[in-house]
């Protein structure tokens, strides 16, 4: 098995840096109200520096660092650059866990027979999730879930790990033991107390050392985590549950109509791809990227589904003129997907 652990880098903030340039160059909190009961929820590179990190209350973010930027979260938007990330990643590796907006676990046997090829898979990734999105991401490959994600933080921000097989333990050995996922405040009580500091630490605990500091099979699948060994797949498997055709522009354009045009030559190859594949879809959406990288997504859900270019196409342009009332600009790329596709025809009663 050879699976990666990609994390997007602090994403909401980087997010609203993509909507905000300005913010690249000023400490960035997003969460709740600094002067009540907030939460961090993100912090980007340059907050960072003042040791400001998520799940701090926002009050203590601003006492370190009181010329902050804070930005209360918009998930609707983080959702829009995120679904876009996991179109793009899919175009490479198939088949992937989502476990967050930000992060998921790809499962490279899929592409790669051995982990330098994987590793090439991997570069591969973040380049065209960088490429696309402007986002960066960090990857950690590995033979198991739990290495993948403890690789994935070891070179933040736009790093790439690879733990090849062999060599899990002897990676993790010196993480502090709370970095090992499973290891919740309880057991890290436990463990110090029993001075176990270290996954290392964790890993060499011999049997009756183990049932005396975490007993049950809690303990067991630690003590094995702590080894490398983690027996756990993915859980959600290749599927194609979307088709999406898009387009970059050599120049961004204003032009309604061009615009236009090109949604609706979109709107023929997804049906052609439709009836080829006798299936329907319900749900169609436009997608627009600004010429500052930002993205827009809208869409709309039928009653029935449709294989029909040219009402596909009709429901793309009106969703692209409702996006550019929310948001005037020129665009470098459009896009136009559908989804919630069913195997058959229902017709709608009439």
């Amino acid at each position: 098995m050879i699976v990666a652990h990609l994390d997007l880098d602090a994403f909401f903030a980087a997010v609203e840096e993509l909507e905000d340039p300005d913010l690249r160059t000023k400490p960035l909190v997003v969460g709740g109200d600094p002067h009540g009961r907030g939460v961090v929820a993100t912090a980007n590179y340059e907050a960072r520096k003042f040791g400001i990190h998520s799940a701090m209350s926002c009050a203590e973010a601003l006492r370190r660092c009181p010329h902050s930027v804070f930005i209360r979260p918009r998930h609707s938007l983080y959702r829009e650059y995120s679904q876009h990330v996991w179109e793009t990643v899919r175009g490479v590796v198939p088949t992937v866990e989502r476990t967050g907006l930000d992060e998921g676990y790809l499962d490279l046997g899929d592409v790669a027979e051995h982990f330098l090829a994987a590793r090439e898979v991997a570069e591969a990734v973040k380049t065209v999730v960088q490429a696309a999105t402007s986002l960066t991401c960090s990857i950690g490959v590995a033979s198991s879930k739990v290495v993948a994600k403890i690789a994935s933080d070891h070179r933040k921000p736009g790093g790439l790990t690879v733990v090849p097989s062999g060599h899990e333990a002897a990676f993790l050995a010196p993480f502090d033991v709370r970095r090992l996922p499973g290891v919740g405040p309880k057991a890290e009580e436990r463990l110090l107390a029993a001075g176990v500091d270290t996954i290392g630490a964790l890993a060499a605990l011999g049997d009756g050392e183990l049932r005396a500091v975490l007993p049950g099979s809690v303990g067991r699948m630690l003590h094995e985590r702590a080894r490398g060994i983690d027996p756990r797949g993915l859980e959600q498997q290749a599927q194609r549950i979307s088709l999406s055709v898009e387009n970059t522009f050599e120049r961004d354009l204003t032009d309604r109509g061009q615009l236009h045009a090109e949604l609706r030559r979109m709107a023929e190859r997804l049906s052609g791809a439709l009836r080829d594949s006798g299936r329907t879809a319900r749900t169609v959406s436009t997608k627009l990227r600004y010429s500052d990288f930002s993205i827009r997504t809208r869409s709309t859900s039928l009653r029935v589904g449709i294989d029909d270019a040219e009402q596909i196409g009709e429901l793309a342009c009106a969703l692209l003129d409702r996006a550019l009332v929310d948001r005037p600009g020129a665009l470098r790329l459009v896009g136009v997907g559908v989804s919630g596709l069913a195997s058959h025809r229902q017709l709608a009663l009439v």
